[in-house]
């Protein structure tokens, strides 16, 4: 039996934490972890006033340093 406890990287979503032993995870399974409904649009918090990036649900993201994601409804037109 291992004594080794795997690592935990920690990202927020909509404001709230959430933890992983993954260091990269897909927009997708973010919104999984986070039950934001597959709809929605994720969105990476950038610092300062660099422009929020978009992420599709294929694209991977390193969590490294507590990232903050936020979750947008779809746009109703009409």
């Amino acid at each position: 039996m291992s004594d080794v406890k795997p690592i935990s990287h920690h990202f927020y979503v909509d404001g709230k934490e959430y933890s992983t032993d993954k260091p990269s995870l897909t927009g997708l399974e973010i919104k999984t972890i986070a039950s934001v409904p597959g709809e929605y649009q994720l969105f990476l918090e950038a610092e300062g006033d660099a422009p929020d990036r978009a992420i599709s649900d294929g694209e991977a993201v390193q969590i490294v340093r507590k990232e903050h994601f936020f979750a947008v409804p779809p746009a109703t037109f009409g």
